[in-house]
């Protein structure tokens, strides 16, 4: 079985020099480099009720919400100055409400605005965007401010850089399948970027998540997806990952396409098996893995990947297309 990533416990290819290459962009023979470089924060933030330039934005330390984590965030992809599944987005961000208990008071007509709002004046056409909700009365150390029951805060960026195909390692008890907030996408999110983090410290791009069963769950920032004979397999919801837009898409029109998915349970041994693996995120959209925890994978990129990738291009043309249609600009 596939163990626990460690740089002890898994070597990485070739020397320490050269894994420190891999991060500063000057291995790029090993690699595609995707993205923008610097993917910050630009410069108009909508909070609440008013656009603002990002040094006007003011956060209190007596929303007690943001220093405890509870709040929600969703990250869509900009195409074409069109947010992509814009209601997939909200349908998730709304039901991770109510099991959150997180107050949201509001419309989805009106935050699409507030958010193409944000991506006229920071002039994005292809990048990605954020909606956060923050809980301003949870728990203790609240102040006397008046503030709003939660807080509203849409800001854009370019793509982040990411590698081409990826390097994943393995991490045990990443994730708790039995929590009763599995799967919620919530500002808490520590353990991500730490999980993240030490992935990178030992020369990997990403990290594959084990929950408490030792079944395969998820990375930290993208769903995973197998491949057995052209059959392509994703862990359930089960397993306590995330229900990633961009898996909910492949799930539609993969069989469409003639790709088969199912949703079944995964053991990282699987993988010794696998013909692809691949992982899929708002951001990356479809990726394939080169590699898992030492075990090299054959098809790199493979074809059933490719051809979900292309059924994933024609779904986002389509949806911008007709969202550019209603709003006038074809």
């Amino acid at each position: 079985m596939l163990r626990d990533w460690n740089i002890e416990h898994v070597p990485l290819a070739g020397e320490s020099a050269v894994r420190n290459l891999r991060y500063n962009g000057a291995d790029e023979n090993f690699s595609r480099r995707r993205g923008q470089d610097g993917a910050m924060i630009q410069r108009f933030v909508f909070h609440n009720e008013r656009l603002l330039p990002i040094e006007q934005v003011r956060l209190s330390p007596g929303q007690s919400g943001l220093l405890n984590g509870w709040g929600l965030f969703t990250t869509l992809r900009i195409v074409e100055g069109v947010p992509f599944a814009f209601e997939r987005h909200w349908a998730r961000l709304s039901r991770d409400a109510r099991r959150t208990q997180c107050p949201f008071p509001f419309e989805s007509e009106a935050v699409l605005a507030s958010l193409l709002e944000v991506l006229r004046a920071n002039q994005v056409q292809e990048g990605c965007a954020r909606i956060y909700v923050v809980h301003n009365l949870a728990g203790h150390w609240r102040s006397d401010e008046k503030l709003p029951a939660a807080d509203l805060l849409i800001c854009s960026a370019g793509l982040p850089p990411y590698r081409d195909p990826v390097r994943l390692a393995i991490r045990e008890h990443g994730r708790h399948a039995a929590s009763p907030l599995a799967g919620v996408k919530v500002t808490s999110w520590l353990d991500n970027v730490w999980s993240l983090q030490q992935a990178h410290q030992a020369g990997w791009d990403e990290v594959i998540l084990l929950n408490e069963r030792g079944e395969i769950a998820e990375c930290t920032a993208a769903n995973i997806f197998c491949v057995f004979g052209g059959q392509v397999v994703t862990p359930p919801l089960s397993s306590g990952c995330l229900e990633g837009v961009t898996r909910s898409v492949l799930l539609e029109v993969g069989p469409a396409a003639g790709v088969p998915i199912e949703e079944r349970t995964l053991f990282p041994e699987d993988i010794n098996s696998a013909d692809e693996v691949f992982v899929s995120s708002t951001n990356r959209n479809v990726i394939a893995a080169s590699e898992v925890a030492g075990h090299a994978i054959p098809a790199v990129p493979g074809p059933v990947m490719q051809k979900l990738e292309r059924a994933l291009s024609a779904c986002v043309r389509e949806y911008v297309e007709a969202r550019a249609a209603v709003s006038g600009r074809r």
